[in-house]
């Protein structure tokens, strides 16, 4: 993930569009409201879950709940904060969505932080639609449905080739989960890390044998129990899950395709990234594939997120990965 925070850039394409399309239009589970400071955000939601979307700084998600707990880092301090080219920028909070690869790719503040179109498009779903982006030369459009009785959230994300040139990016997610968790991630054989996982440590440097007390291996999972010696980490596991288990007694899972004889482009090849920031905040990054995008074409990618009851444990290193599994493949299908 990039800490550092996008500078001041001149665009040469205006990015200028309405944050909704038309009113609320009487869909079953879906309108528009007001939240944390935002006008017109969608909100979507059944019995048990709701989820909210703001197309005001980089269309994201601010709140995905299940029984009014909120699954999401949200720094309050930034309510209501809106992108102006040249003025001090953030580090948004929130579901966020990006691209990559992370070290190669344009910086892209108007995607990263700028307005969005949002329309409702059906019961419990909506789009979000960037500007045209001249610093990527792309177009993103992202997608939830919410599903009718269940936490079920099926998140799309299309990049489309505005340019005249072919595009080398792939499917980056950026999704900031409240803090002081557990996170487990199932391992694949033959890893080409030495112990199924890296740390992005000081400057430059990736430890491709790092060894920390909050990060056991075993049993074919990688469980990250508390803060480790550096935030970064990286996984390159083909099992096309990973869950998080918060302290409000929540397993957030999410599911997503993996690729193992496609090239992925980030620069150590991971499916996986986690950013485990003290007990603030737990970043949960699937990684798609290197996408070669023609212009004029689009490529899309596909997470599915749930949120499942689950006792957050009284000492995490007690926690059964086995049984993680178990629930992650009883309750998210």
């Amino acid at each position: 993930m990039k800490r550092a925070l996008f500078g001041a850039a001149l665009v040469t394409w205006i990015c200028v569009l309405p944050t909704a399309i038309g009113q609320n239009t009487g869909k079953t589970g879906a309108a528009f409201v007001d939240y944390c400071g935002y006008s017109n955000c969608i909100r979507l939601e059944n019995d048990n879950t709701r989820v909210i979307l703001s197309p005001h700084c980089g269309g994201r998600v601010l709140e995905y709940s299940l029984n009014g707990k909120n699954s999401l880092y949200i720094n309050p301090n930034q309510n209501g904060w809106v992108y102006h080219p040249g003025k001090e920028t953030i580090d948004p909070s929130g579901g966020r969505l990006d691209i990559g690869p992370e070290k190669t790719i344009p910086a892209h503040p108007n995607l990263w932080l700028g307005k969005w179109a949002a329309e409702i498009t059906g019961p419990r779903a909506a789009r979000m639609i960037s500007c045209m982006d001249s610093d990527t030369g792309t177009q993103l459009t992202r997608e939830f449905t919410l599903d009718e009785s269940s936490s079920k959230l099926t998140v799309t994300q299309t990049i489309k080739n505005i340019s005249k040139e072919t595009k080398h990016f792939c499917h980056w997610s950026r999704t900031l989960a409240v803090g002081g968790g557990i996170c487990i991630i199932p391992l694949t054989p033959n890893s080409r890390f030495p112990n199924n996982y890296i740390m992005y440590e000081s400057g430059s440097f990736i430890n491709y044998q790092p060894r920390d007390p909050n990060i056991l291996v075993s049993d074919d999972y990688i469980k990250i129990l508390g803060t480790p010696r550096f935030p970064k980490l990286g996984m390159d596991s083909y099992a096309g899950w990973l869950c998080y288990l918060t302290r409000d007694d929540l397993m957030f899972v999410k599911r997503f395709e993996t690729y193992p004889d496609r090239v992925y482009n980030e620069i150590a090849g991971l499916t996986i990234s986690i950013w485990y920031y003290k007990d603030v905040m737990c970043e949960l990054e699937p990684i798609g594939p290197r996408e070669d995008i023609q212009p004029e074409q689009s490529v899309s990618f596909t997470e599915q997120w749930w949120l499942i009851p689950y006792e957050f444990p009284k000492k995490p290193a007690d926690i059964n990965p086995q049984q993680v599994a178990q629930a992650v493949q009883k309750y998210t299908h």
